[in-house]
């Protein structure tokens, strides 16, 4: 019996799914962190005969054990993989949360960490924390092209690197509480506006209500809406979490929407788990078990009304789609922005090689590991670029960053869009230039 042992009852990760895996291996060649280092303890394999042993007090909450839990990226590409069903995301995210509750970490950590989660899911903080990259984001850019950022820390380097494209318009930019249908009405759909998305990509969620409003919804985006939680859960900060996700249903649930629409893949995988994050909470269960029942990615929401009412026109090009991993393995939607994609005429729709890997994203995980990110970084870009896309198309905002960062350092140049701002661009007439918007790499 380990002095301290590294699991205890509270939020502890379920015996039941543990024992779910059988060490097959099919997981292996799928993991980012085995591809990159082939360590047995990290692959998803290793990390569940881990995270059994501290259930069972066989390991202490160490430093090489929590090691091991903060390379996973959480990308769930083993679910997708694995041929016995284990459900790896509440595993990681339990094993996470008793690390985050009882593990001290050293100081810088627990400063950068923390700094982190009291700025990301805060759109209020975060707007104010952003606004100087309008004056000085042309001059930091410089400085990572001048070789200058070299002397910062890794992470306060990948900062930086990762920091998004703002402007005063678009961290003041605001969509309408309520947009009427075009046409006969369809459905009431409720839209989250997100937190990094609303303020660094708002054009994404005003590309998003264009496109139901054309096919017949009438959308509604409550103002008193903030962040869903999805980064907290899934960096084991999980009372976080739940304050945030008790925010959330309460401020769709008044709104009385068919549906809620979500166009951020990791934010669509935790509103869709709430109901298992509320499980024990004898207030909130049934709550968050028929919120999640009516969460949609946007994508799901257009094929399931069927024939399209809005006609689409050409946008002659080539777009490489990237499978966001909360979206393609945490969610398993990965026809419908395909079809939304190949509905739209022109456009010669690529899929890279290996696309079930991750680009190093992950939520946090770029920021806090980010020489592994990195390096899966440019993995992705290479497999990106070997297409030769005008377009990169992607349903996360995290990857969009992430990508973007990437390209710059290896002086590839693409526009990289959200799929739903092609088929808004594609309604509206077409492809012009300048009418799809999005960071432009390799300037």
């Amino acid at each position: 019996m380990a002095a301290d042992p590294a699991v205890d009852r509270v939020d502890a990760p379920s015996r039941s799914l543990i024992d779910a895996c059988v060490h097959c291996g099919f997981c292996l060649p799928t993991c980012p962190t085995y591809l990159l280092w082939s360590e047995e303890m990290d692959s998803p394999r290793g990390r569940i005969y881990l995270m059994k042993a501290g259930l069972e007090g066989r390991a202490a909450l160490t430093p090489t054990f929590v090691r091991h839990f903060d390379t996973c990226l959480g990308c769930m590409a083993c679910v997708t993989a694995c041929p016995s069903g284990v459900r790896y995301g509440p595993l990681i995210e339990r094993t996470r949360t008793q690390i985050e509750r009882r593990y001290r970490r050293p100081l810088a950590d627990r400063v950068f960490r923390s700094m982190l989660f009291a700025l990301l899911p805060y759109p209020g903080r975060l707007r104010i924390a952003l606004a100087p990259l309008v004056v000085l984001g042309w001059l930091l850019e410089a400085a990572d092209r001048s070789g200058l950022l070299g002397v910062l820390p890794p992470r306060l380097r990948s900062l930086v690197r990762l920091a998004p494209p703002v402007s005063w318009s678009s961290l003041t930019a605001r969509v309408p509480v309520e947009t009427t249908a075009a046409g006969a009405e369809r459905m009431t759909v409720g839209l989250l506006t997100g937190c990094v998305q609303r303020l660094a990509f708002p054009h994404v969620n005003q590309a998003t209500i264009n496109v139901l409003a054309a096919e017949g919804c009438r959308v509604v985006a409550p103002a008193a809406q903030g962040c869903c939680g999805a980064l907290a859960l899934h960096a084991g900060r999980i009372d976080q979490a739940r304050a945030l996700a008790r925010q959330t249903i309460a401020a769709f649930e008044r709104t009385g929407v068919d549906r809620i629409v979500v166009n951020a893949a990791g934010c669509g995988s935790c509103m869709k788990e709430y109901g298992e994050l509320f499980a024990d909470d004898p207030a909130w269960a049934e709550r968050a078990r028929a919120f999640s029942a009516g969460v949609r990615d946007v994508s799901e929401v257009l094929v399931e009304l069927g024939e399209r009412r809005a006609p689409r026109h050409p946008i002659p090009a080539r777009v490489a789609y990237h499978d966001a991993c909360h979206l393609a393995h945490a969610q398993g939607v990965r026809a419908e922005p395909r079809a939304l994609l190949a509905a739209i005429p022109g456009l010669d729709v690529q899929t890279p090689a290996e696309s079930d890997i991750c680009c190093g994203s992950a939520g946090i995980y770029n920021l806090v590991e980010p020489e592994a990110a990195a390096e899966l970084g440019a993995r992705k870009a290479r497999q990106l670029a070997a297409l030769a896309p005008d377009f990169v198309a992607t349903a996360n905002p995290g990857c969009i960053l992430q990508i973007a960062a990437a390209g710059r350092r290896l002086g590839f140049t693409w526009r990289i869009v959200h799929p739903i701002e092609l088929v808004d661009a594609s309604i509206r007439g077409g492809f012009q230039r300048g009418r799809v918007a999005g960071p432009t790499l390799g300037t």
